[in-house]
């Protein structure tokens, strides 16, 4: 029998939790960390924060989310949006994440995978594909 694993995926613009349908409409819903913690108190295995506008934005402002959150949970934190260096990576696992999600910084530049895999480890590495 597979185990299965309950990972949230959040949406985050700016410094709040968002809520809409394909990305349209979107709706505060308010403090990303306080989720999470009621996500990992409800017995997540993981939790994903995705900037899904960062790219767009060109911004990579998570990293204060992520240190509250890392001081309240206790399961893996994958953090993606905004990360187009070896640097952004650096500055977002020493912030508590374990993993990175690359998109568009995978696609303009596919060798930014390689050199971030060999320098934190391919299981910190995730590459996100969209798909519609």
């Amino acid at each position: 029998m597979k185990n299965i694993r309950i990972i949230p995926r959040l949406d985050i613009k700016g410094p709040n939790l968002v809520k809409g349908i394909h990305l349209e409409g979107l709706r505060v819903l308010g403090e990303p960390s306080r989720f999470a913690k009621y996500y990992y108190e409800q017995g997540a295995d993981e939790i994903i924060y995705q900037d899904t506008v960062a790219s767009l934005y060109e911004r990579n402002s998570l990293t204060d989310i992520i240190n509250k959150t890392a001081k309240e949970i206790f399961i893996p934190l994958t953090v993606g949006g905004g990360i187009r260096t070896i640097a952004d990576i650096k500055e977002i696992i020493n912030a508590g994440a374990e993993k990175v999600i690359l998109n568009t910084s995978a696609f303009e530049n596919p060798t930014f995978v390689k050199d971030a895999s060999e320098e934190f480890g391919s299981s910190t590495i995730v590459v996100s594909i969209d798909v519609k």
